[in-house]
């Protein structure tokens, strides 16, 4: 069993999402966002659920937008157009399925979809 605890503060000089685990099933990330700050608006290839952990977003899909706030649940389809802004500071947790979805990379890249980052939040393994 692996075990995070998503509320906790991160210390790290490293900014951006961070990747809590990496499976052929799923991808969980936790984004940190500042006040104001924005995530303009994109789609991802997989099915995305997005919970806010703690603070409140602004979040936009379909030309929807809606005050999300602590304890909030997002679903979205593949390919589904959305944006959010954070309107204070605020902490999202990420699943991304399946990860990744058969048209992630483009032809030619050779990432590995299941390393994590140098920025990655390790769990307290049981």
């Amino acid at each position: 069993m692996h075990v995070w605890n998503v509320k906790a503060p991160y210390e790290s000089e490293r900014a951006g999402p961070r990747v809590l685990f990496s499976t052929p099933e799923a991808r969980g990330v936790v984004i940190d966002l500042a006040p104001e700050e924005e995530l303009r608006e994109h789609r991802v290839r997989e099915r995305a659920v997005v919970l806010v952990v703690f603070g409140s977003i602004d979040f936009t899909a379909a030309d929807r937008t809606m005050t999300c706030g602590e304890g909030t649940l997002v679903l979205l389809e593949p390919g589904e157009h959305h944006a959010m802004r954070a309107l204070e500071q605020s902490r999202l947790l990420l699943a991304l399925a399946p990860w990744p979805a058969a048209d992630h990379y483009y032809a030619g890249e050779h990432e590995d979809p299941h390393e994590l980052p140098a920025n990655a939040t390790q769990p307290e393994v049981l």
